[in-house]
């Protein structure tokens, strides 16, 4: 075995920990889903036998879930969208101008990241409330949307501060004006960041639990996480249900995850080197 290998030992070992740490539950809760509540009893971590597959297909041919899942898509993608766009516009301001209280503006918005949603929940109920935004879908996008922008704006601008200014008085010697070279020249280079903070935009609505569960009383509007802890409540003595439930409502976001995963990552490095 070679000295780097004995070097970098330790560091997988961890490394292989981490991952075991992570993926055991998820396991776990996939071959439960495939088992009776019996077998579950009689053989909690052994493999089913025999394989039970109606659990899966019958919460797979319910209305219900789908519906969740179409109302968690919905209002993932909307905030998604209405983040990135107030986000890129605002980051844009602060990486490009030069105005008094540029700086000062900007440590209010990073500020925000200090912010607990716990403490807003009471006062955002009651403004929500007198908006008529209760049981509405607006009504949990337009909050999570502005949680959302303290570390979008960061991110952005610590990307857009990395394009030379020789691009922007190239544009302008070419006839285009401050929003031609955001739209045109700025957004297209900036893609990764974008990427980056579109991913965690939508991871963060997806698992969201307590702002759907403050503003939707009607069913009609229930999100994935209001709806596992509803089936979870229903079925809280079909335990192999509830297994296959959990891992039904995490494939959604586990697989735009994997998916999204480098651009994550090369996203976050891109705008880490300069701020």
């Amino acid at each position: 075995m070679s000295r780097k290998t004995l070097r970098n030992l330790p560091l997988h070992v961890v490394l292989v920990a981490v991952g075991a740490v992570m993926a055991v539950p998820l396991l776990y809760a996939l071959f439960s889903g495939f088992k009776s509540t019996d077998q579950l009893s009689g053989n909690p971590v052994g493999l089913p036998d025999p394989w039970v597959g109606g659990n899966y297909t019958g919460i797979l041919g319910s209305g219900d879930f789908w519906r969740l899942l179409g109302n968690s898509t919905l209002i993932a993608v909307a905030t998604t969208v209405l983040v990135v766009a107030v986000s890129a516009l605002s980051a844009f301001s602060f990486a490009r101008f030069a105005f008094r209280g540029r700086e000062l503006l900007f440590t209010l918005f990073t500020m925000g990241l200090m912010f607990p949603f716990a403490v807003a929940a009471l006062p955002l109920f009651l403004l929500l409330r007198s908006m008529g935004l209760l049981d509405n879908p607006l009504g949990v996008i337009l909050p999570q949307a502005a949680f959302g922008l303290p570390m979008t704006i960061i991110i952005l601008r610590g990307f857009f501060r990395q394009i030379p200014g020789e691009l922007e008085e190239a544009a302008t010697l070419d006839g285009c004006g401050p929003l031609g070279f955001f739209w045109r020249v700025l957004l297209p280079m900036a893609r990764p960041a974008l990427g980056t903070v579109s991913v965690l935009a939508v991871v963060t609505s997806w698992n969201n639990f307590f702002l759907p569960l403050l503003v939707f009383t009607d069913s009609t509007w229930w999100t994935l996480p209001i709806g596992v802890q509803q089936f979870q409540g229903q079925y809280s003595a079909d335990y192999a249900r509830v297994f296959a439930y959990l891992v039904l409502a995490m494939v959604p976001a586990l697989a735009f995850y994997s998916v999204a995963e480098r651009q994550l990552v090369g996203g976050l490095t891109a705008g880490a080197t300069k701020g």
